[in-house]
Order: C-alpha cells, then structure tokens, then sequence
C-alpha cells in the first residue's frame, strides 16, 4: 500500500510517498480501507519539530514515528476473530494516534478505540476531519472549560478547523459567542451560529469593555497577558497550541490559563466525547467544512497551504 511518510524535519518536500507492506488485522482489530483522511496545521508542526523542545518527545533528531496524519474515514476490509461490533463493508471514522499513519491507504486499528460508524448524513470528507477540529474543541469546551449556558466566549481563529467547530459547539452547548477572524471569513463564522464575529485586522477585542468568561485561543495567536484584562474575575484563557509562555502561565496560573493536548486523554475519555460528537452530527446539530481536498501523492501540496493560514475549515487527503 501507498503511505506518506517523513524521515526527516523541515519543509514539506521532505514528505514521501512510499510502497509498505499492508497491514493485517490482529484479533481485536478491524482493517480499514481509507476514503478519506486529514491533514491538520498540527501535522504541519509535527513534520517541521516544532516547538524545538518538542523534539523531546518527537525524537531529538529525527522523528521516531515517521508516519502523518490521525483522522481517517473508509470501509472495513477486514475484522479480526474477536470483532463484535463491525462487520466487512461498514463505513466507519475515527482517529489512530501515534500510530503508522492514516495518510495513508490502509490503517488497523482496535475495536475500541476511537472508531464507529459513521453518520450516514455525512461523507468520508466531511467525518475523517471530526477527531481533529471538533474533538478537540469539544475536550476544551466541556471538560476544562465546562461551559455553561448564558457563558460569554471569545473564539480566535473562528474559521479554521478547531475554531469553526468550537463556535457551533459552544452554541449547541448554550454560549454566547464572538468569533475572531479575518473580514474575508466574517461571513462564514456568522453562518456557523457566532453571535458577534470580530475582524482583528480592523478591531483589538482587547482594548474594548466586554469581558469574556472563556477565551479558547485555537491558533496560538494571543497570550494570556495580552487578554486577561477581558477576563471576568473566574475566566479562563485556554488554548491547544503549546508555547514557552503558555507553558509558564499554565503552571503559575493554573486556575486561569490552560493548555492541554487531547490525544493525550485516555481512551475511554475520547470516546465518550467521541460518541456526543456522532451524536450531534447524526442529528445534523454540527456542520465539517471543507475547504480543500488533495491526493494522497499531493499531500506536499495540502501542507504548504496549510502553512499560509488562511484555509477555512479543513484540508483532506483523498484515496482514489
């Protein structure tokens, strides 16, 4: 089978597609082949090393696990003797981290981890990305925030995929919500329920007199100091993008700014969050945008674009 790999940090020409042997189901396993699968800003940090101090546990040199992307969405091919709950021809999604990849054409991956059926509502597009954006703007939301309905919450970075997924959550969860974004996408965040949508080339929320009870940083832009004083006294600044001040605030004001890295959560914590999210998707509550779609042999392209910034929603690696 057809994976992209890296064996070095830097640019994105130093992905390769490469021929590796297709894996088989052990008992517990399900083999899926992938329709579709994500490509994140994330993946684009991975594949450079940083944060360089990330590198500790990435692999000093070189990466340790040479394989990209999480988020996948296909078919079961095959199951192991122990599978219960899928059967061969199941279309399901779900993500494998740090695993051999799902930029790629074939994944295994345990009955119970985060796998299910997928939303017969929704395409292999729009489900492969739903364990990158959504699931973890959900964790943030609901289990370090524990938003609350009538919360003020300030979203920066309203469009992409963590912050378009956390604008519709946090109104499904009751919130009211402003959407930081650039005028181009103003239109966009409006349409995905944000209450009031702020364009920071033109307005700094942060000299203004509202107070927010969250700020959910989803690109790593702000800082803490920059917006505690739009904080209400009990508010939280949190975000998913590790840095050296986030990482000191973090343990000097634990109470008010929070950093956290989902994949990390055990397993049984993702699913439960997993399975709210099937839920509203199959109930039409949530909404995956997709702003570009690539080939697998194509994904060197779908990381540069990721590096501009500018995309809108998400990108996904299409498999012929």
């Amino acid at each position: 089978m057809k994976a992209a790999v890296y064996t070095k940090y830097g640019s994105p020409e130093v992905i390769q597609i490469v021929d590796t042997e297709k894996p088989s189901p052990k008992p517990n396993e399900v083999l899926v082949k992938i329709k579709v699968s994500s490509a994140t800003r994330a993946d684009t940090m991975i594949r450079q090393g940083t944060p360089k101090f990330g590198r500790l546990f990435l692999g000093l040199f070189k990466p340790k696990n040479t394989a990209l992307g999480t988020g996948f969405s296909g078919v079961v091919e095959a199951i192991g003797s122990q599978i219960t709950k899928f059967k061969v021809g199941n279309e399901v999604f779900g993500e494998k981290l740090f695993s051999n990849g799902c930029n790629a054409e074939y994944i295994c991956i345990a009955e119970d981890m985060v796998i299910e059926n997928k939303p017969t509502k929704i395409s292999h597009q729009e489900a492969a990305p739903i364990c990158d954006g959504f699931l973890t703007s959900y964790n943030f939301l609901k289990d370090i925030a524990n938003i609350k309905e009538g919360q003020n919450i300030l979203i920066n970075g309203a469009s992409g995929s963590l912050g378009s997924a956390a604008v519709q959550l946090a109104k499904i969860l009751g919130a009211k919500v402003t959407g930081v974004c650039s005028a181009k996408n103003v239109s966009f965040v409006e349409s995905i329920g944000a209450d009031e949508v702020v364009d920071y080339k033109n307005e700094d929320f942060t000299n203004t007199q509202n107070k927010y009870d969250i700020i959910y940083d989803s690109v790593g832009t702000l800082s803490f100091k920059s917006c505690k004083n739009v904080l209400t006294q009990k508010g939280i600044f949190m975000t998913p993008v590790l840095s050296f001040g986030i990482l000191w605030h973090s343990i000097v004001n634990s109470k008010k700014v929070k950093f956290a890295a989902t994949g990390l959560k055990k397993t049984k914590d993702l699913k439960r969050l997993f399975l709210d999210l099937v839920d509203f998707f199959e109930q039409g509550k949530l909404y995956t945008n997709i702003d570009k779609s690539y080939k697998l042999s194509d994904i060197a392209q779908a990381h540069h674009y990721l590096e501009t910034g500018r995309k809108v929603g998400n990108i996904v690696i299409i498999n012929p």
